[in-house]
């Protein structure tokens, strides 16, 4: 007998009687069932807030991305189960490696988000800190906490790891626990993760469960501290989006959802240039790949009316050339749909099109995927389809069909793609193939009001780009209108969605002890001891030095000129300086930051290994030749990144706040310097 998948709530996997069979998707035979035990999802909420919340916030943001790269790690190390499981979904090889290696990759995207742009601690500042009075003693600025909810991921079917592990990485770093519902079709490949991720023993106990079945009243228990997030359909959205509970507590609600995304051809590709070609291999992969069901996938491709036979007899032929049947066959570049389910709507979908559309490829008659059982496979042909009439009352505006299934639009005009890219009421993502920059130009502004992502593809971007329907951890990932008006991934973007935003107001002292960074204004801490000569773990926030003043004279700009090279008029010609604005010459703004190096810099060896950057560097205003600076040293932020160098010491990265002032008291620079900092031996 086949197994009964299990929930995984409250600490326990439950489930043992078999309820719904789940069919394999190349040979229809069951390969798992749904378990027929209710979940108590009120014991599965409390058990995320007193048990998984306070194991999460006990680790801070670096401690918590540390946990994402070892656990991506460990899949990594066990992926093969996963594509032997991944293979009942009918996922070619190439479509596993999106799902298993696209979850983990993401893992390891927001393990390094976290461990470079992430404080210690669990509050992230929002700054900078504004002066609200004219003392300077009364200051506000933003923060961001730790929600102190449940994040909820409800997922589909097309990405079991993927989906999940994609919504589970900001909001664990976040400080969120994570319950996941996958979609059921799929969801015995979802198990198969979430019990290698509960045997890695990386994460703390509750901080993810696992829902396999219906949600039932989950949606009920959850109040103001919560988020749910959604992938899945427009409707579905829709409906989930207007839940009483949720409307009811201000429940953030996050949807990204299917869409008629767009891929248009520029008027003036021709079938001569390559970008013509890029058009047609971006298409058909859209059209293939997981066998067409990608919530990003190409559904409406416009192109110009002049090219279409052309663009026809080039996809035709490429169409003609994908063998469709079990991934398992050698040769076979597309599988089935996952379920004998989507098979039925996605034939239902495809009907509609077809009342106004012409079909241009469905594999004919005699269409066979090739291997052994396969008659009762779940699978459906490549389908390219023709709407000679697009600005009409087209059904390809309004009807997907989540399958190989694509609408070629015919336009005349720019104006007229644009319009026809509009007709889907916002999508994931839209892809503009193209050789003339001018045309990018005109067209990207108007497209991105109405898609999430525009993908911009030439013959120069072709040979590195994801293509259309790749969502990056880097990028945001989500749509206006249809697609769900939502927003996920986009780096440390989708980490804030999982927080609270709060405004903090009082004096400079009270902001920094609060925000964990040093605020103007503040107290400083003189210790008497150079604050470079302190290891990471001794250096205090606030901890200053006031450097000695230096003048700056004439011979120091001529001598920094010579060194250079830079010998722009301002720092040399007297005559032409006194008719600008300044009214004299001036230093070198480098060399003015060179000095003041020079003024709080340690030359002996220490426990300031390596200085690799500045931030926010602002010239506030002009040194003139004689002037003196002087140098305010403090100390802004520390990060505990938790590593260690090659002999095994540590190290932890301080930010250094530094304002340079001139003999006025008037300051002249500010910026941030960023050092490696040793930590004492042990």
């Amino acid at each position: 007998m086949s197994q009964v998948l299990q929930s995984y709530l409250a600490g326990r996997w439950i489930g043992a009687t078999p309820a719904q069979a789940l069919r394999h998707a190349v040979n229809g035979q069951t390969v798992a069932y749904t378990h027929a035990e209710a979940a108590d999802f009120a014991e599965a909420v409390d058990y995320a807030r007193r048990v998984a919340l306070p194991k999460l916030l006990a680790l801070d943001f670096q401690q918590r991305a540390s946990r994402l790269k070892a656990l991506a790690k460990y899949l990594n190390e066990r992926k093969e189960a996963l594509y032997a499981v991944s293979a009942w979904t009918g996922a070619t090889r190439a479509d596993g490696w999106i799902d298993i290696e696209g979850g983990t990759g993401t893992l390891f995207s927001y393990a390094s988000v976290g461990s470079a742009e992430l404080p210690s601690g669990n509050l992230i500042h929002e700054g900078p800190a504004l002066p609200l009075g004219k003392k300077g003693v009364f200051a506000g600025t933003h923060i961001l906490v730790p929600r102190g909810g449940v994040a909820v991921h409800i997922n589909a079917f097309n990405f079991p790891v993927w989906g999940l592990l994609e919504k589970f990485a900001p909001s664990f770093l976040a400080g969120m626990p994570c319950i996941g519902k996958p979609a059921t079709a799929t969801s015995y490949l979802t198990e198969a993760l979430v019990r290698l991720i509960n045997e890695s023993g990386i994460l703390p106990e509750g901080a993810l469960q696992l829902v396999i079945g219906s949600t039932g009243d989950l949606l009920d228990q959850l109040d103001e501290r919560d988020v749910v997030t959604f992938t899945g359909s427009a409707d579905t959205a829709a409906k989930l989006r207007v839940h009483p509970n949720l409307v009811r507590h201000s429940i953030p609600f996050n949807a990204e959802a299917d869409s008629l995304n767009a891929a248009i051809l520029a008027p003036e590709v021709t079938p001569d240039d390559p970008e013509f070609d890029l058009y047609v291999k971006e298409l058909v992969r859209e059209m293939t790949v997981k066998a067409g069901q990608k919530c990003t996938a190409i559904r409406r491709a416009i192109v110009p009316r002049a090219h279409l036979d052309a663009l026809v007899e080039r996809v035709q032929a490429r169409l003609a050339k994908v063998v469709v049947g079990d991934p398992a066959v050698e040769g076979v570049k597309m599988g089935p749909l996952a379920s004998h389910a989507q098979v039925a709507d996605v034939a239902e979908r495809v009907a509609l099109l077809r009342r106004s559309a012409e079909v241009m490829f469905d594999g004919g008659s005699g269409f066979a995927p090739v291997g052994v059982g396969t008659a009762d496979g779940a699978f459906f042909p490549p389908t390219l389809l023709l709407e000679r009439a697009p600005l009409g009352d087209a059904p390809a505006h309004d009807v997907e069909a989540f399958g190989p299934v694509s609408t070629l639009m015919p336009y005349d005009g720019l104006d007229e793609a644009l319009a026809l890219a509009a007709r889907g009421r916002g999508s994931l993502v839209c892809t503009l193939v193209t050789r003339e920059p001018q045309t990018a130009a005109r067209m990207v502004g108007a497209l991105a009001a109405l898609h999430g992502r525009v993908h911009i593809l030439d013959a120069e971007a072709a040979a590195e780009s994801t293509g259309h329907g790749s969502p990056l951890p880097v990028l945001k990932h989500g749509g206006p209108g249809r697609a769900g008006g939502g927003e996920e991934l986009g780096g440390l973007r989708a980490v804030r969605h999982f927080m609270q935003r709060a405004a903090a107001q009082g004096s400079p002292s009270m902001l920094a002890a609060v925000t964990g960074e040093y605020v103007r204004g503040a107290r400083r801490i003189e210790t008497g001891t150079h604050p470079f000569r302190r290891h990471f773990e001794d250096i205090q926030i606030g901890e200053s030095l006031t450097t000695p003043s230096r003048v700056i004279t004439d011979a120091d700009v001529h001598a920094f000129g010579q060194l250079t090279g830079d010998l722009f008029y301002m720092h040399f010609d007297d005559e032409a300086a006194k008719a600008s604005p300044f009214g004299q010459r001036i230093a070198h703004g480098y060399l003015v930051l060179s000095d003041a190096a020079g003024l709080f810099v340690v030359p002996e060896p220490g426990p300031v290994l390596a200085n690799y950057g500045l931030d926010t560097l602002r010239f506030v205003k002009p040194v003139a030749i004689g002037d003196s600076i002087q140098v305010q040293l403090t100390a802004k932020r520390k990060i505990d990144r938790q590593k260690t160098d090659a002999q095994g010491r540590g190290q932890g990265v301080v930010a250094w706040d530094v304002q340079v002032t001139n003999q006025h008291g008037e300051l002249v620079a500010s910026y941030d310097i960023l050092t490696l900092v040793a930590k004492r031996e042990r």
